[in-house]
């Protein structure tokens, strides 16, 4: 087992597992997010924001979502690595001199470092006081006492200069998809010359509604509360 994960086809395969885990659990994130569009002061994304806090997923799931991430991040750099390593000097065998390559799966390990840098910023923002600190307003919902997720994210959003950022970030996580989920499916044999073109399609359409889904949300919570 550890000699198939110790090669480059394993390595490969790790860090595709991981992608489509963080897939889902983008899908999520997101679904969670929408509920700060709807009308009712925050109540229904409080209640779902403090479920995802509560010990069972806290401690449970979290740490698998935190090692999903990290497996992905030190395997994207190890393939890295080593294919800058076995070309020497020369293109990468799809590389920049190749036109019907995206610009995405030339510059995927330079993306994942943005989504990181991205990714810790997410994480002082919102993890940190809700998780950590514990420096976020609480509220009173049906006589439960929580944590005000809604009023922190609006207080985040409320400045234009963090909208910019998490906008960046989306744009970046939007790009890195339109490569990563296609590539995902290839890596576990799940395509071939019709599935290939199939997969982009989806992978693209995916990447765009996940990247303007989050946009939006940032954009309306900052015009929404000026």
């Amino acid at each position: 087992m550890s000699t198939i994960f110790g090669s480059s086809i394993g390595k490969k395969l790790l860090m595709s597992l991981s992608g489509l885990f963080l897939v889902t659990f983008l899908i999520i994130h997101l679904s969670i997010n929408l509920l700060l569009l709807v009308p009712d002061g925050g109540q229904m994304f409080n209640v779902a924001a403090n479920f995802m806090a509560m010990p069972l997923i806290k401690y449970g799931l979290q740490p698998v979502l935190f090692g999903g991430f990290i497996i992905h991040i030190i395997y994207a750099a190890i393939l890295t690595l080593q294919n800058n390593k076995a070309r020497g000097s020369a293109k990468y065998a799809s590389g920049n001199n190749t036109k019907d390559v995206m610009w995405a799966s030339k510059n995927m390990f330079i993306l994942g470092l943005t989504i990181s840098a991205f990714l810790v910023v997410h994480l002082i923002d919102y993890w940190v006081p809700l998780q950590l600190t514990h420096g976020a307003k609480s509220v009173t919902i049906d006589g439960v006492e929580m944590h005000n997720a809604y009023a922190l994210v609006n207080a985040s959003f409320s400045e234009l200069w963090r909208v910019v950022i998490y906008l960046v970030g989306f744009l970046g996580l939007t790009i890195h998809l339109t490569h990563g989920f296609w590539s995902a499916f290839q890596t576990l044999g799940l395509s071939n010359n019709i599935w290939r073109k199939r997969w982009t399609v989806i992978g693209i359409a995916f990447a765009w509604v996940v990247g303007l889904g989050f946009s939006t949300i940032a954009i309306l919570q900052y015009a929404l509360f000026q």
